[in-house]
């Protein structure tokens, strides 16, 4: 293997979305009960395009709803499987338009990949808490593909209407995370020890439970609920250059926190 490709294989670490799992001690319950999340957080549709988006979302939910009722661990399987690929296939796009433009990306890219691999983390979290029967694996795998082809389609012909969907999508996942909270709490579900893989991950304290990588999963679908009907909106203005907007002085030396709600 050539050297470059063992450095980066070796160095290559996924990072969390929100700010509070990167650096620091490691997270008690305590902190991760004080992350905003910005509980009941709805956009509004609007437009057609935003209407559609949303009714197209709430009748998804009805699938998963329906089928798995309270299995919590196989609906997150299946909402993250879904979940990651809108980040990929908007990357995938703009990268090809990037190319295909010959200009710079200004700052999609980097960010819809980090999207795509935060969610797949979530999975792969997930997938160390349960094992999916040979028929649950080959209905994600159709989901998955349907999905893929939709949103691809999707995008193509409006990345606005596809990002405000994506936008609506996480707004069901954070609800979906909040009522897996809730059956923890009322003893539903057993609040074993966190997965080793999302205690390295969100840097939580080594006797993390499962409730604890709960409300740290649930943090990162709230940024990425704000940040996607935040490039929705940004598509909607004709303001995709997001190069101009952190050049500022102000938002240099501000403190960040990705758990901050949009003001799309």
């Amino acid at each position: 293997m050539p050297i470059t490709m063992v450095r980066e294989v070796l160095d290559s670490k996924p990072v969390p979305m929100c700010e509070e799992f990167i650096a620091g001690s490691r997270l008690t319950t305590e902190t991760l009960e004080n992350i905003d999340f910005g509980e009941g957080k709805h956009r509004e549709p609007k437009t057609l395009g935003d209407k559609g988006a949303y009714y197209t979302v709430k009748f998804l939910r009805l699938l998963p709803d329906t089928y798995f009722g309270k299995d919590h661990y196989m609906r997150a399987v299946m909402l993250e499987t879904i979940a990651a690929v809108p980040g990929m296939v908007g990357a995938m796009l703009r990268h090809m338009k990037s190319l295909r433009r010959m200009t710079e990306d200004h700052g999609w890219i980097s960010h819809l990949l980090h999207e795509a691999e935060n969610e797949r983390m979530h999975l792969m979290t997930w997938m160390k808490c349960l094992k999916p029967s040979v028929w649950n694996r080959l209905l994600v795998l159709g989901a998955q593909g349907i999905f893929f082809n939709a949103y691809f389609a999707l995008y193509l012909v409006s990345p606005k209407t596809a990002h405000r969907m994506c936008g609506y999508l996480e707004e069901e996942a954070v609800i979906s995370y909040t009522h897996f909270l809730q059956d923890i709490d009322n003893g539903i579900i057993k609040n074993g020890p966190a997965p080793k893989i999302a205690i390295d991950y969100y840097n939580l304290h080594p006797e993390a439970t499962i409730r604890d990588v709960v409300l740290a999963v649930r943090a990162d679908e709230a940024v990425h609920r704000d940040a996607n009907h935040f490039l929705s909106d940004r598509i909607a203005e004709r303001k995709e250059d997001f190069l101009e907007d952190i050049k500022t002085e102000e938002y240099l030396h501000r403190p960040h926190n990705n758990t901050t709600p949009s003001t799309a």
